[in-house]
C-alpha cells in the first residue's frame, strides 16, 4: 500500500512536471514564430543587388503572335566551372518552328535527393534554348536548403543556350546529365510550355520574388508549367518533387518520359556525360549529345 502511494506520488509529479514542460514550450515555441514571422515581413526581394557575374543581367521576350524574341540569351564559354567568359545574344524564335521540349535533370554529387532541374526547347532541326529556374546569387553567396526557407535567395528564370547551361554541369561540375524527351499531346501544348516560362521571366523581371526551398524551386516552377497544360496532374504529394533526384521516375511514371523503354534503360540512353565530353567543341553540341 505504501509503495503504491509512492508510486502513484512519482506519477503524478512526472505528469506536472511534463504539463509544465510543454506549456512553456508552447509558449517559447509561439512566440519563436511570431518573432520569425516578423523578421520575415521585413524582407523584400528586389533585382537590385551586388549579383554574381552570370547572374547578373535577366533575361526578357518580347512576344508577337508566333514571334518570340528574348534579350541577353546568355551563352558562357567556361574555363572552370567558376571561370568563364560572358556573352550575350538576342535571337526571335519562331513558334511554328517548335519541334521538340526535353526535361533536364542534374543530380548533385554526395547529396541525396538533390538535384537540379531544367527544359530544353528544339526550333527546327537544329537551333536549342534552355530555360532554368535558379536562385540568383549575390556575389559571396552559396545555395543552402535552410537559407532557402527563410528569403535569402531571388529567383531567375536562365534562359541559356542549351551548350551553356549542360556543359557547365556535364563538362565542368562533373555531374551525371540526363536530358529525356518530352512526350506532350500536341505540339501546341510545347508553344503553350514555352510562352508561359519566357512570360514567368518576364514577370520577375518587373515583380521579383523569394525562391523557396519547398514550395518555389526549379522543379516546383516545371511542375506548375507541366500542369498547366497536361489534364493528369503531377501530384504535390510526390515526395519526388521536393527531393528531384528521381523526378525523372516520377515524370516516367506520369508518361511524360517519350519513350517505349523500361525506365533503367531509358536512364541509360539519356546520359549524355560521355557524349559531352567528346563533343564538348562540336558547333553541333546539341545535337552530338542527342546521339544525331
Amino acid at each position: 500500500m505504501y509503495l503504491s502511494y509512492h508510486i502513484c506520488h512519482m506519477i503524478f509529479k512526472i505528469f506536472r512536471f511534463l504539463r509544465f514542460f510543454f506549456i512553456w514550450f508552447f509558449i517559447i515555441l509561439v512566440f519563436s514564430l511570431i518573432f520569425l514571422f516578423a523578421y520575415l515581413s521585413t524582407k523584400h526581394p528586389s533585382n537590385e543587388r551586388d549579383w554574381n557575374a552570370d547572374q547578373k543581367i535577366l533575361q526578357t521576350a518580347e512576344i508577337f503572335g508566333d514571334s518570340v524574341t528574348i534579350q541577353n540569351i546568355r551563352n558562357i564559354s567556361y574555363r572552370s566551372k567558376d571561370e568563364y567568359d560572358l556573352g550575350y545574344y538576342d535571337k526571335t524564335y519562331d513558334l511554328k518552328e517548335l519541334q521538340k521540349v526535353y526535361f533536364v535533370v542534374e543530380p548533385f554529387s554526395g547529396y541525396l535527393g538533390a538535384a537540379h532541374t531544367f527544359l530544353s526547347f528544339q526550333f527546327g532541326t537544329s537551333t536549342f534554348v534552355s530555360i532554368s529556374v535558379e536562385i540568383r546569387k549575390e556575389k559571396g553567396e552559396s545555395f543552402s536548403a535552410f537559407k532557402g526557407l527563410l528569403r535569402n535567395y531571388e529567383l531567375m528564370y536562365v534562359i541559356a543556350d542549351e551548350r551553356d547551361v549542360v556543359k557547365l554541369r556535364s563538362n565542368f561540375r562533373k555531374d551525371k546529365v540526363f536530358v529525356y524527351p518530352v512526350r506532350l499531346s500536341s505540339p501546341e501544348k510545347g508553344k503553350e510550355l514555352f510562352l508561359a516560362m519566357v512570360r514567368r521571366a518576364n514577370d520577375l523581371a518587373e515583380k521579383p520574388e523569394f525562391y523557396n526551398t519547398l514550395t518555389n524551386t526549379c522543379t516546383t516552377n516545371i511542375v506548375n508549367h507541366i500542369n498547366a497544360i497536361t489534364p493528369k496532374k503531377v501530384s504535390w504529394f510526390d515526395y519526388r518533387i521536393l527531393f528531384p533526384e528521381n523526378s525523372d521516375i516520377s515524370a516516367y511514371d506520369q508518361g511524360l518520359i517519350d519513350t517505349d523503354l523500361s525506365f533503367m534503360e531509358a536512364r541509360k540512353k539519356y546520359q549524355i556525360n560521355d557524349l559531352a565530353e567528346k563533343y564538348a567543341d562540336d558547333p553541333d553540341f546539341s545535337l552530338r549529345i542527342r546521339g544525331i
